[in-house]
């Protein structure tokens, strides 16, 4: 056995003659040259686009508001230490949520579904589908109800320690 100039071995037969793989011998067959062509171009192809660089980062505001989806100004927040808390809130369909209220603010994201947030004194409501977000009201009573699709929310609360999210 031997090492060709190019790195490729091949054995040595009594001819002198070697029958290992060499790529400039000018009989080596028209289909495998075209093969061998074919497979680098292949490779270095796939090993461009694995190299290439990822897309920019995008990023967008899903809410930003000092007032809630009624239009009611958000007050100051309470002294105390921060606690922040995130939710997610799986709805099933035909579902009315018990009435009730927040005292601190909080934004709402629809993962999935549609949701009616409605006001117990009837005069506010909004529809929120999958993609939406909202500006929870504070201190005011409302409830959720869903249509026939179950609901994923995802709710941020902040607040202080010991405050409760719903009340």
């Amino acid at each position: 056995m031997f090492l060709c100039g190019n790195g490729i071995s091949g054995f040595q037969k009594n001819t002198g003659q070697t029958s290992g793989l060499n790529f400039s011998q000018p009989d080596l067959p028209d289909m495998t040259r075209r093969l061998l062509i074919a497979t680098a171009l292949l490779v270095l192809t796939n090993n461009a686009i694995a190299h290439q660089t990822p897309s920019a980062v995008e990023s967008r505001v899903l809410l930003k508001s000092n007032t809630s989806w009624d239009g009611t100004p958000y007050s100051s927040y309470p002294e105390g230490q921060p606690e922040l808390t995130l939710l997610k809130i799986d709805i099933p369909a035909n579902t009315a949520l018990k009435w009730h209220s927040h005292p601190i603010p909080n934004a709402a994201y629809v993962a999935s579904g549609e949701i009616t947030i409605e006001t117990r004194d009837g005069n506010r409501q909004i529809r929120l589908k999958k993609g939406d977000a909202l500006a929870e009201v504070v201190d005011i009573v409302h409830r959720g109800k869903t249509g026939d699709t179950p609901v994923e929310l995802i709710v941020f609360y902040a607040a202080t320690e010991a405050t409760p999210l719903s009340q």
